[in-house]
């Protein structure tokens, strides 16, 4: 497929809405994987994952799943004991933060002639990819995601990260779909999420630095997209997610790349691999 806008209306609005991005059988393929692992969550794990708390940032299980298949609970799935509140097929938030790697139908996606074509139209140099989540979004107990940039937690310089967001079932109003402010790639990372660089401090392991400004919500425009659909995310695009109020999913599957060919990864990023990450092609 051609995409003779893209760049342009990527590079002035910050985000871009492929309709029909996979076919049928590919979109089924991600949801069943997805599905199939809140099967395997292994004993023991109990880490929650919510954006509106920072408990998870010190925990060690985060910290060290760049290379690794990791499962993150709602806050709601669980009591204060770490009790399952709810299904076990509904109780996760996501699973990362690498399936791009890991996991072969994740894989299979990600490097995919189709995400290929959409990087060289965005005219990126080397893109590689540092990191993959599904995200479940379960009606009920599906969080909200507080405004925030991508690139707060994937910093690269000079910035060129892109988010590829896969819609696997219809994101809508009412069951949490993505709100972007059009333009807001355009202005300064407000925020920064990293290691803290005290590494005897008691307190946490990564800390954030800089302030995430309050955005009046009329800037915000909804992006209720059908099954299939990727939306593209720039970086430095101001975007969120309401909590999923509906009685259906919003399952996702989302991966971020960076063109290594003219940005530099921090080493103070929160997310660090041990064995580098694997480019989709270089020119």
């Amino acid at each position: 497929m051609i995409y003779e806008d893209l760049k342009s209306k990527f590079d002035q609005n910050g985000y871009v809405v492929i309709k029909n991005f996979l076919n049928e059988k590919e979109t089924m393929e991600l949801k069943d994987a997805g599905e199939k692992l809140t099967e395997n969550v292994p004993a023991g794990v109990k880490t929650v994952f919510a954006t509106s708390q920072t408990k998870q940032v010190a925990d060690d299980y985060f910290l060290d799943s760049a290379d690794k298949i990791s499962f993150f609970y709602e806050k709601a799935a669980l009591d204060n004991d770490g009790h399952l509140q709810v299904d076990a097929s509904l109780a996760l938030n996501k699973v990362g933060h690498a399936l791009h790697r890991l996991h072969p139908t994740f894989e299979a996606c990600t490097y995919s002639d189709k995400v290929t074509n959409v990087c060289r139209a965005l005219g990126l140099v080397k893109p590689v990819v540092p990191q993959s989540m599904y995200i479940y979004k379960n009606p009920g107990v599906g969080g909200e995601v507080i405004s925030h940039q991508d690139s707060t937690f994937l910093f690269t310089e000079p910035d060129s990260l892109v988010g590829f967001w896969i819609a696997l079932d219809d994101a809508t109003l009412e069951n949490g779909c993505l709100w972007v402010i059009p333009g807001s790639h355009k202005t300064d990372i407000h925020k920064r999420f990293i290691r803290n660089p005290d590494k005897s401090s008691a307190i946490s392991q990564t800390i954030f630095q800089g302030t995430h400004p309050e955005y009046e919500q009329s800037l915000y425009v909804p992006l209720a997209v059908e099954k299939s659909s990727l939306v593209l995310i720039h970086g430095k695009v101001v975007h969120k997610s309401e909590q999923n109020k509906s009685q259906y999913s919003r399952h996702a599957y989302t991966f971020h790349v960076f063109d290594e060919g003219i940005s530099q990864y921090s080493e103070q990023n929160w997310l660090q691999t041990k064995v580098g990450f694997k480019p989709l092609y270089i020119v």
